[in-house]
């Protein structure tokens, strides 16, 4: 078999194609209206039941548990599904797989998805051109799921093609007499074959000849399927390379779902193999350990002419051949039957313990600020039930607390951004405030309908003043988000201009900005003691606004001053200025809030 640095480089780019598509659908499934996208996927994967039903449904739908896994780590990387609903579709997707493999087994039909890939690029130039953003984010959605399964497909393409030059692998048939350690190498070696291959289903077929070969028994077979469950993981692990730590998260889920499972039926590996070997014999079309014992009671010679493409006129030969293809369905069934018990038992014991996965994925896969700063997950509400009316304004309460906080998370990576001299390390926090902008939006909306629903039901005149209240709380704190994505804009063009500002400049910022850092400290911490709020309260936020308006008002004259002396050039005072004037609008928005507050108290 040749393999050149050609067909490596093909590899990579099948790889990077993959990738790529992976970033442009999940980026287009943000652009897209993901507030009622996030509520059609928390209906269906309301409990653990309904996620584990959804992942097998998706599954048999497009014949593939690694697109299934790829799209889930992309929804929950666009913060559409949170990574408890993410692990029970993953879990619906192994058992999904199961059920093309039977697919493949009695019918022999399989829809090969990437052959839709290049028409739906076609379906996507016009959207892409539109003028609709809204079209726009379809077309780039669709774009993306047209190179993921491009990605796939050239990826199984461009590895080295083991299936058809088996003999390769020749040399593992004097490992199969090992014990215990034989079960384990050929577990690994079904792993590292379809992290080759990139597809469970060419693994099987490269197994399944190793068994009409003679070369390995049933059990060597089941332990190279097992081997395949852990290694089919590895392509949602690349897909989640460069998403953020929940999508990392849902791909370590999976990885560590399969690997528990193997080694639970690692430990019942005899009577379990034992029980599909009977249940084969007595309901199937024979054992399947017969085509081992088979193909050794027989000569080299014969075994290559019986396997051979080659017509034979030799009745004894065929009727050998006629019992070889029988004896080779037996063992088709009997591993696609231990895959499918097998993934039913592992979601049977698994499924309660859905919330350890996340507990265990959370405490190994830690962001990199030291909290999960980039998940979007409402805390306290939910888009699929209400509470009674009193407890869904308390649960409301916190969420917009917990609001606040995340802008305040916001205006800490300001001040970092001004001061940030390193062009990467610039770009990389510009992105994540972007990405925090485009969160607080979602959430201003999902707290917005939630207490829309809230106002709907059975409330007193107070309780529906209150929710009133809290709506226009959520507005202006969007409004704070957003000017912490203006000022961003201001500091990016002001290094775009390659201005520097001078020290008394960098100064009057710090200053301003500590004025603005103690107004919405200030302001979170009456959001979490709403309850309690005194006049004292609302007098230190008129103080500090006060504090920020004059400060404005000197900086623009000393500003005015400092042009006229020529410390600096007439462009690098209007950059300063813009986000001078920038950070007294949201001292204006976080007034707002207080005084929304205040109403709702006094």
């Amino acid at each position: 078999m040749d393999y050149s640095l050609f067909d490596f480089l093909t590899l990579i780019g099948a790889m990077g194609l993959f990738l790529y598509g992976m970033k442009v659908m999940s980026e287009g499934l943000q652009k897209l209206a993901g507030d009622k996208m996030r509520s059609i996927l928390s209906v269906m994967t309301t409990n653990r039941v309904t996620g584990v039903l959804t992942g097998i449904l998706i599954t048999a739908l497009i014949q593939s548990s690694t697109a299934t896994t790829v799209m889930v780590v992309s929804f929950v990387n666009a913060g559409l599904l949170s990574l408890t609903q993410s692990i029970s579709v993953i879990m619906g997707a192994n058992v999904g797989t199961t059920v093309t493999a039977w697919i493949i087994s009695l019918f022999g039909f399989k829809v090969d998805m990437s052959m839709f890939a290049i028409p739906l690029i076609g379906l996507c130039i016009p959207l892409i051109f539109s003028g609709k953003s809204k079209r726009k984010s379809w077309g780039e959605f669709l774009m993306g799921f047209a190179f993921l399964f491009m990605g796939l497909d050239l990826l199984k393409a461009s590895v080295p093609d083991l299936q058809n030059n088996p003999q390769i692998l020749a040399f593992i048939q004097d490992y199969t007499t090992l014990g215990f350690p034989s079960i384990l190498l050929f577990l690994l070696l079904g792993t590292i074959l379809t992290i080759i291959a990139q597809s469970s289903s060419a693994t099987v077929a490269i197994t399944l000849i190793m068994c009409s070969k003679g070369w390995i028994p049933f059990e060597m077979a089941v332990a190279m399927v097992l081997g395949e469950n852990i290694g089919t993981t590895i392509t949602a692990n690349l897909a989640a390379f460069n998403a953020n730590v929940s999508a990392k998260r849902a791909a370590f889920a999976h990885l560590l779902f399969n690997v528990l499972g193997v080694c639970w039926v690692l430990a019942v590996f005899v009577p379990f193999t034992n029980l599909i070997s009977w249940l084969v014999s007595a309901y199937g079309p024979g054992s399947p350990h017969a085509l081992y014992e088979f193909m050794n009671r027989l000569d080299p010679q014969t075994v290559s002419l019986i396997t051979s493409n080659a017509e034979l006129t030799d009745p004894n030969l065929v009727a050998l051949q006629k019992e070889l293809l029988s004896l080779q369905v037996s063992v088709s069934f009997g591993l696609s039957l231990f895959h499918t018990l097998f993934n039913i038992a592992n979601i049977g014991i698994m499924v309660w313990f859905v919330k350890l996965y996340v507990y265990l994925c959370s405490k190994l896969i830690k962001p990199k600020g030291g909290a999960d700063e980039e998940e979007f997950q409402l805390r306290y509400i939910t888009s699929s039930m209400l509470s009674t009316s009193e407890l869904s304004i308390v649960q409301a309460q916190k969420e917009i607390a917990v609001y606040g906080e995340r802008t305040y998370r916001m205006l800490g990576m300001i001040k970092e951004l001004f001061f940030e001299k390193n062009e990467e390390k610039f770009l990389k926090l510009y992105s994540r405030i972007e990405k925090y902008e485009s969160i607080s939006d979602r959430m201003e909306i999902e707290i917005a309908n939630y207490l829309t629903y809230v106002s709907e039901g059975r409330l007193s005149s107070e309780g529906k003043e209150e929710v009133r209240i809290m709506l226009r709380v959520v507005t202006e704190i969007e409004s704070i988000a957003d000017s912490c994505n203006n000022l961003a804009r201001g500091i990016r063009r002001r290094n775009d201009g390659k201005s520097v500002f001078t020290d008394e400049q960098n100064e009057r910022f710090e200053q301003m900005f500590d004025l603005l850092d103690k107004a919405l400290t200030h302001m979170n911490s009456v959001l979490n003691k709403i309850d309690m709020i005194s006049h004292d309260d609302i007098n230190v936020s008129y103080n500090l606004e006060n504090e920020i308006n004059n400060y404005r008002n000197q900086a623009k004259l000393n500003n005015m001053d400092d042009v006229n002396n020529k410390k600096y050039s007439y462009q690098d005072g209007v950059y300063f200025m813009d986000i001078i004037s920038e950070c007294e609008k949201m001292g204006d928005y976080i007034i707002n809030v207080m005084q929304a507050l205040v109403e709702k108290k006094f």
